[in-house]
């Protein structure tokens, strides 16, 4: 009789956990497991189990918090019912085998604090509402082929401290909204289509760590402000049209260890880069 009691007991508590889950929540995660060929993912998901067993999962106060299926073969379409998970702050689906153009209901899960969608086979343009994802930190997208602009709303993220995409078919000049991300420590768009010249503007993103913008077609004067990053530990030009003697740049940066231009850019007149500290 105990051990019925025990069994029952269990069984309770298992669809208990099983309903804490919302419906709507349950139907976004099994949307994704289908668009993404569940059944030959790595590790996959028994949906017949409760939700809090499945992989990959976090769950908190009966909400899905995070979600990291890195690595593990997904292949196909995000589903537009992922932004069904409100309450979601990390979403990893990096390394793996996405493609098509992102949701537009992605920019509705304003909760999302880290977006890690790197090398994948995603394509088509950034959101150009992107901005709504207010509480932003880490934006990476690098590894996939993305095309067009950067939308002009991604100032709006000043939360933002990573930003990285690097490795697209990006195109069009830097928005001067980027001078907005104070928080920004890492801007790499290494490896793209990108042209025009860098705003002076760039000066503001005074906790800026890393700054990648080589391979590309950028080109004009560098900004004496760059000589205001007083944080950057890497700065990585190389391979555009950028013209001008900045080795002395170097020099004025006083936590650099990686600094690469290109040969042109290491000869001939010195540009000035005077800040308003220097006499």
């Amino acid at each position: 009789m105990k051990t019925l009691k025990l069994t029952l007991l269990c069984c309770l508590l298992s669809a208990y956990t099983f309903a804490n889950v919302s419906l709507s929540q349950k139907d976004a995660l099994v949307a994704l497991y289908n668009t993404t060929n569940g059944h030959s993912w790595n590790t996959s998901w028994d949906l017949d189990q409760p939700v809090t067993e499945w992989y990959g999962l976090t769950i908190e106060n009966n909400e899905i918090v995070a979600i990291d299926l890195s690595f593990n073969n997904l292949k196909g379409k995000l589903p537009s019912e992922i932004s069904e998970l409100t309450s979601l702050r990390i979403l990893n689906l990096s390394f793996n085998k996405l493609e098509g153009e992102l949701p537009k209901s992605l920019t509705d899960m304003t909760n999302l604090e880290t977006l890690q969608l790197f090398s994948n086979n995603l394509s088509g343009s950034l959101p150009s509402d992107i901005g709504h994802l207010e509480n932003l930190k880490i934006l990476e997208l690098y590894n996939n082929s993305f095309s067009g602009e950067i939308p002009n709303s991604i100032g709006k993220l000043d939360k933002l401290e990573s930003l990285i995409l690097s490795s697209n078919q990006l195109i069009g000049t830097l928005p001067n909204s980027i001078a907005n991300l104070k928080s920004l420590k890492v801007l790499s768009l290494f490896d793209n289509s990108f042209l025009g010249t860098i705003p002076s503007s760039i000066g503001n993103l005074t906790q800026l760590e890393e700054l990648v913008l080589s391979n590309n077609a950028f080109y004009g004067d560098l900004p004496g402000e760059l000589a205001q990053l007083s944080n950057l530990k890497t700065l990585l030009l190389s391979n555009n049209g950028f013209k001008g003697n900045y080795a002395a740049l170097k020099d004025k940066l006083p936590n650099i260890v990686d600094f690469d231009l290109d040969e042109a850019n290491m000869k001939g007149a010195l540009a000035t880069l005077d800040t308003e500290d220097d006499d």
